[in-house]
């Protein structure tokens, strides 16, 4: 048995009698209060963002429930029903209203579009905030913002530890991503997630790195910055977030790991996408936050029976997809960036906002009932001449192929329209093949050249 059997083949599956309750739910609390239901519409109309999507957990206050949840999957324990088998909300048992809280990235943003004199408890800057959106009788929805938080309460804050966030926060924000090596910058990076964490922990001083990552994403995507504009409006910023995808070399590859378990990531399962591919990605959650992370490396196939994510890669004879990527815009972690980034959405809606723009969608690489996956062709950016070069001296690029991308560079980022349904929580292994296939530098077709190059 390989040592990390026990999840890399974990298999997620579709809990729709789960399903069925949460939305009856949804429905009847969304009946009883229009307001809450108008806004459910206009966030879906204006951002394909599903309200569904962003609840974080609901409260309820009798018996009755707690039987409904718990013949759905919900498993419960002081107060707290979780569903293991899929993704959906929690339920908390409170008395006073039947509130029901959705995710949102600023308190401060929603209330400011919503509901510009409600109190909003907690400090800014804080690991959660909140504030009560619309009422009726004896109804409630509600804005939270979770930044590294793991209970239904808002914690008290020290001065000194919000100080402290901003500081990190602007850490991470302008950190430097080009060094001399990148042994150098790996050690640089790990020392400000080291420091975040003694001073916040994992989970809060994880929520800051993200939030750095996709603003320095958003930099390079116009995808992603006109959709972060469409949420912001409805002012629930990036609350939608599936998971975020780095690239690595396979040299750097274990730091590089390192740095995400330092901020509170565990392994969760890995995918492959074939030894025509040559690609592989390990899938890391980090608990508190729910956040994922595909960290995508060029894999053998005999790899698959060893703890790839933390034994030492030695260099293939020929790099594949992640591999070359890397080599041209450098490590994801450092100055490329992360690849890409998914959103959850009505698949169809975000399809439509973001052609009227002239930002078309590449074929999708999963197409279920339960689950869709596609990827905006993606925004380029230069390559140092230098680094094509030596693609090209070391055979790993064909002269055609290297030239193409010294005059119009290579693609770096994407955003990922996801889709889930009956609270699938999985990945489609099997379509990954293709898709990746697409995105590998040496393989640009024509017409994607033509379509998506500045």
């Amino acid at each position: 048995m390989s040592p990390h059997s026990s999840y890399k083949n974990r298999n997620w599956s579709t809990q729709p009698a789960a399903e069925t309750l949460l939305r009856q739910l949804l429905d009847e609390r969304l009946g009883r209060c229009p307001p809450a239901r108008q806004f459910g519409t206009a966030l879906l109309a204006g951002t394909g963002v599903r309200l569904r999507d962003i609840l974080d957990h609901m409260t309820f206050d009798d018996d009755l429930t707690v039987e409904r949840i718990e013949r759905a999957g919900w498993v419960g324990a002081d107060g707290v029903w979780e569903h293991p088998g899929g993704y959906f909300p929690a339920f908390v048992r409170r008395s006073g209203p039947l509130t029901s809280w959705f995710r949102v990235e600023n308190a401060d943003l929603f209330a400011a579009r919503h509901g510009p004199d409600a109190p909003i408890e907690g400090v800014r800057y804080g690991p959660a905030r909140r504030l009560v959106a619309f009422t009726c009788d004896q109804i409630a929805f509600g804005a939270l913002e979770r930044a590294g938080h793991s209970g239904y309460d808002i914690p008290a804050i020290e001065p000194g530890r919000i100080r402290a966030a901003r500081i990190h926060l602007q850490s991470f924000t302008a950190r430097r991503r080009q060094f001399d090596t990148v042994e150098q910058g790996l050690a640089h990076t790990e020392t400000l997630a080291e420091a975040a964490v003694a001073d916040l922990g994992a989970d809060w001083a994880c929520d800051l790195w993200l939030r750095a990552e996709r603003n320095f994403w958003m930099s390079r995507c116009r995808a992603g910055r006109r959709q972060k504009e469409r949420q912001d409006a409805l002012g629930i910023g990036w609350a939608n977030i599936d998971h975020h995808t780095y690239d690595s070399s396979r040299r750097h590859y274990r730091h590089t790991i390192r740095i995400l378990e330092t901020l509170g990531y565990q392994l969760r399962e890995m995918l492959y996408a074939g030894e025509l591919a040559g690609w592989g990605s390990q899938v890391l959650e980090q608990p508190t936050l729910k956040s994922t992370i595909f960290a995508d490396v060029d894999l053998a196939p005999e790899e698959l029976a060893i703890d790839f994510a933390h034994e030492e890669l030695p260099e293939l004879p020929q790099p594949r997809r992640a591999g070359v990527l890397s080599f041209l815009h450098g490590e994801s972690i450092l100055e490329a960036g992360l690849n890409h980034v998914a959103g959850l959405y009505d698949r169809r809606v975000l399809q439509g906002h973001l052609r009227a723009e002239g930002i078309e969608m590449m074929s999708p690489f999963s197409d279920f009932d339960h689950l869709y996956q596609e990827l905006t062709h993606g925004d380029w950016a230069a390559v140092d001449p230098r680094r094509v070069d030596q693609l090209e001296a070391d055979g790993h690029l064909p002269a055609d192929e290297a030239e193409q991308i010294r005059l119009n560079g290579a693609i770096v980022a994407h955003l990922e329209n996801i889709e889930r349904n009956d609270g699938y929580k999985g990945f489609n292994r099997d379509g990954i093949d293709g898709v990746l296939r697409k995105l590998d530098p040496r393989a640009y077709d024509a017409a994607e050249v033509g379509a998506a190059a500045p």
